[in-house]
């Protein structure tokens, strides 16, 4: 007797999701946030600061400038408090409204919006689309295909373009562009960033924010039951099913969803959001706005589906409850902690001495004794002018007896650069014990208060 084969397929094909567009308070908000970050993404580098580019990360020279500021690699430690802060604030956001970041500010969600926009705009809305896509060739379907993954291409080109632009200063790397004299790591990373662009936001959008970003995953770890979360009121929506406009849902034992399914076909995951809370629910609040939209043609109160929070649907709470329980402890610690950080960072950005130096003792020059019977020994030192102007820099050297520079000590370095000097410190001979014995030089800014203190050692030989 042969066994029956039964084919089983590890892989379901996901179907394309086309969401509907829609108009209405949370929509009106995510462009709102997509045209700030656009704005400061494509308008920054082109701002300019003095004589240079205001925001430039310039990799090669090892100089990061952000304004008035001129960072170097030993302010590293701000980098990091930065990151902090960004971590502590989508911990404080997610533990007050959930997925702030995701539905309106992610670039993963603003360049999907951006894409979707172009693409209602070439092919239509979502019926339009699928008709289209559904349709058999034809010169209309090539004309509108084409013409929206040109856009797509143009929009993703000019955005890998204004990333490499952080980099390398934006108006030497357009003029290198069109004269095509583009380096070949620049070009690569312009390619490069906009290829995933249009990858993410033209064709992936839904399985980046489901299968490939990590924070919908943990994301749960952040929620409680006094979360504000995109909720749909199960008490109040069901049992659902159509009706006619003039129709009593009492009468007719329905609750207040007419089951359009709107709600599904607005969403840019492809979720029901009457299943309940789901990890691909990005609290873009789409749904709420298309529910809000049918209730006011129904004639029905809004807020079938509003944000609020778990323990708020379940005891019928007010507002101000709501918002009580909002900022509990855990959201008060948060605040706490990130207020600290963020105080930390800008008092010690304001006390910052603008100017870093670093000491080497030149291993390769061994202690001498001088023709004029002193003990010689030779240091390199690194002046990093981390402002704008140029500064005159006086050195000065302590922590033997009789210790002096016999070089130069009056550096100049230009603005925003660093420069090495040889310094070459001296002892009378026979003044110190053999060994190694610590000194610090000390470096001040002229006509400032601003001086620094760096340590090194002074080696008399047996």
């Amino acid at each position: 007797m042969s066994k029956e084969e039964t084919l089983v397929s590890l892989y379901a094909a996901s179907k394309k999701i086309y969401p509907r567009s829609v108009e209405g308070v949370f929509a009106y908000w995510r462009w709102v946030f997509v045209a700030i970050t656009q704005v400061i993404f494509y308008g920054l580098p082109w701002m300019e600061w003095g004589t240079r580019q205001a925001v430039l990360f310039d990799l090669a020279s090892r100089r990061f400038y952000i304004f008035g500021l001129v960072l170097y690699p030993q302010d590293f430690i701000y980098l990091t408090g930065l990151l902090v802060v960004s971590a502590l604030s989508l911990f404080l956001f997610t533990a007050v409204a959930g997925r702030l970041w995701c539905g309106y500010a992610c670039p993963q969600t603003v360049y999907s919006e951006i894409f979707l926009w172009i693409e209602r705009k070439v092919e239509g809305d979502r019926s339009a689309r699928i008709r289209l896509d559904d349709a058999n060739f034809s010169l209309e379907k090539l004309v509108k295909k084409w013409y929206k993954h040109f856009l797509w291409i143009s929009l993703s080109i000019w955005t890998g373009f204004t990333f490499v632009g952080y980099f390398t200063p934006i108006r030497v790397l357009g003029m290198e562009f069109f004269h095509t004299t583009m380096g070949g790591w620049e070009l690569f990373w312009v390619f490069f960033y906009g290829f995933a662009t249009y990858g993410n936001a033209g064709f992936m959008r839904e399985q980046v924010c489901k299968y490939m970003c990590p924070y919908a995953r943990f994301q749960s770890a952040m929620f409680d039951h006094d979360t504000l979360i995109v909720t749909y009121d199960e008490k109040r929506g069901e049992p659902r099913g159509g009706r006619s406009h003039h129709a009593d849902p009492a009468a007719a034992h329905l609750g207040a969803c007419i089951d359009c399914t709107l709600c599904v076909q607005v969403c840019p995951t492809g979720i029901d959001i009457r299943k309940g809370l789901q990890y691909e629910c990005i609290g873009c609040g789409a749904c709420a706005d298309v529910c809000d939209n049918v209730m006011d043609k129904m004639g029905y109160a809004k807020g079938l589906v509003r944000y609020t929070t778990q323990n708020a649907m379940k005891n019928n709470w007010s507002t101000r409850e709501i918002w009580q329980r909002v900022m509990r402890p855990r959201v008060q610690i948060y605040t706490m902690v990130l207020l600290a950080i963020v105080l930390g960072l800008l008092v010690s950005l304001g006390l910052r001495t603008p100017f870093k130096v670093d000491v080497v003792r030149d291993r390769s020059t061994l202690s001498r004794i001088t023709e004029e019977g002193t003990l010689e020994n030779v240091y390199r030192l690194q002046i990093m002018n981390a402002s704008e102007q140029e500064q005159t820099y006086q050195l000065k050297v302590q922590g033997l007896p009789n210790i002096k520079i016999e070089t130069q000590t009056d550096v100049v370095v230009a603005p925003a650069q660093s420069r090495w000097v040889v310094v070459r410190a001296d002892i009378p001979y026979g003044s110190s014990p053999a060994g190694s014995h610590p000194i610090q030089f000390e470096i001040q800014a002229a006509n400032t208060r601003d001086y620094l203190v760096e340590k090194s050692v002074f080696i008399v030989p047996r």
